[in-house]
């Protein structure tokens, strides 16, 4: 009775997604964080949209240098998450991250008063660094503070941090029509600005004593680790197999992003007004969706099976894409926004799953270097994917597309399997087949 009555009680709290904002998974400190992340989105919003024209009309940059820039950057971000992943395991989540938003707003403060490339390579890097390792933290405070309902939480924290987005991305373009120097500088104040604030209500969170706590896996004892495993993420193979696999998981974004927008341009018919609807579409989805897409993977092995799901609906899109240069003006159009869906909804599984999935495949005792690793996936993706679909999934055409959902495909059902059978290793229990919010 007690149980059932558990399981009510959890429905009933799930709620929409404006009651979950207001009862998050972690209380107090998540409802802080949440609004932590949805102020340091927006303040990313504004930054996207306007860096590349600040440091092209302001700071003078050509192409070869602006593409350094961006270069460097990628580079700095993927080493972000294994670090932050090391230091949490020593210190405490909140003062790290505390310690991410200060080092962004020095770097962006000072990158305003500054034209030497050179200096201005290394503070980019930095904020980049900053970034990433904040996102990795971020994920950890969470893991700590939501416990097994972590899926619920990264579902509004996406969506709280996608309205910050695009709120700052709408913010950016009053300044970028004013289009003076002035106005840019605005701009990355607001940025700058955004990490101060963050930096204040982080230090008004709590989270347990202690430096490495993590909440351990249900079923897993504290301290199990799969057979296979070494003496840290470097050395676990089988973990490592998780992470290389999760780097094509990650290609929705830069379908979206690159893909989607350069193949309207470059090889259909379809008018060039219709690219920002393809972000308004992937933000409303988000916004909107995320949530219920969240219920649905509450556990490790519904996780898995949403990889293989992801596999499938990328291949469709890959599909759409490769359809569109055949028709005209309105039939490629239409099949433009239904790969934008497609995209969207693949985006959607991707960010529960790799999450939980990172979670669940790691040792308990050593969650926060594990997930440092894991982070690493999105950071690689988003350097080698614009490359990968820019250098040869287009450049090859409709069957590059093909060849592209296929492969990712493939993959999923390879990532599903070594998914499961590490979680079997584990001793992660099986799926209760008597209620949907068993894991709340």
């Amino acid at each position: 009775m007690r149980r059932g009555g558990e399981i009510r009680k959890a429905r009933q709290g799930d709620g929409g997604l404006s009651a979950q904002l207001r009862r998050p998974p972690g209380g107090r400190d998540a409802r802080i964080m949440l609004l932590t992340q949805a102020l340091d989105r927006a303040g990313t919003g504004v930054w996207a949209a306007s860096s590349v024209l600040y440091f092209t009309f302001v700071v003078g940059l050509d192409a070869g240098q602006l593409g350094l820039l961006l270069g460097a950057a990628g580079v700095a971000g993927i080493a972000g998450s294994p670090l932050a992943g090391h230091l949490a395991d020593r210190f405490q989540v909140r003062t790290l991250l505390i310690g991410c938003h200060l080092i962004r707003l020095g770097a962006l403060c000072v990158l305003l008063l500054v034209t030497d490339f050179g200096l201005l390579l290394l503070l980019f890097a930095v904020t980049h660094l900053g970034d990433r390792a904040a996102k990795t933290l971020e994920m950890l405070f969470a893991t700590r503070v939501a416990g097994e309902r972590r899926s619920t939480y990264q579902a509004l924290s996406r969506s709280s941090a996608n309205a910050g987005y695009a709120l700052g991305a709408g913010l950016a373009a009053i300044g970028l029509a004013v289009g003076t120097r002035g106005a840019y500088q605005v701009l990355i104040l607001a940025n700058a600005l955004s990490f101060l604030v963050a930096a204040v209500l982080v230090w008004r969170t709590r989270e347990p004593r202690g430096a490495g706590l993590v909440v351990a896996q249900p079923g897993a004892a504290e301290g199990d680790a799969p057979a296979a495993a070494g003496t840290g993420p470097w050395r676990d193979r089988g973990y490592l197999r998780f992470v290389l696999l999760d780097i094509p998981m990650n290609l929705d974004d830069s379908i979206l992003g690159v893909g989607i927008p350069l193949w309207l341009v470059g090889h259909t018919e379809a008018p060039h007004a219709l690219i920002p609807a393809f972000l308004v579409i992937n933000t409303v989805l988000v916004v909107v969706l995320q949530l219920r897409v969240s219920a649905r993977v509450r556990d490790a092995r519904r996780a898995a099976d949403a990889v293989a799901l992801y596999g499938l609906t990328a291949l469709t899109c890959c599909a759409f894409l490769a359809a569109a240069p055949a028709g005209g003006p309105w039939a490629a159009s239409l099949l433009l926004l239904a790969a934008s869906v497609l995209v969207t909804a693949a985006e959607l599984m991707r960010s529960v799953s790799s999450w939980e999935l990172a979670v669940s495949l790691a040792p308990a005792r050593a969650t926060a270097s594990y997930l440092g690793v894991a982070g690493m996936a999105q950071s690689v993706q988003k350097s080698a994917g614009p490359l990968l679909l820019t250098g040869a999934v287009m450049a090859a055409g409709p069957v590059g597309w093909l060849a592209l959902g296929a492969g990712v495909a493939g993959l999923s059902l390879v990532q599903r399997r070594s998914a499961l059978r590490r979680l079997d290793r584990l001793g992660a229990p099986p799926v209760p087949a008597t209620s949907e919010a068993g894991s709340a």
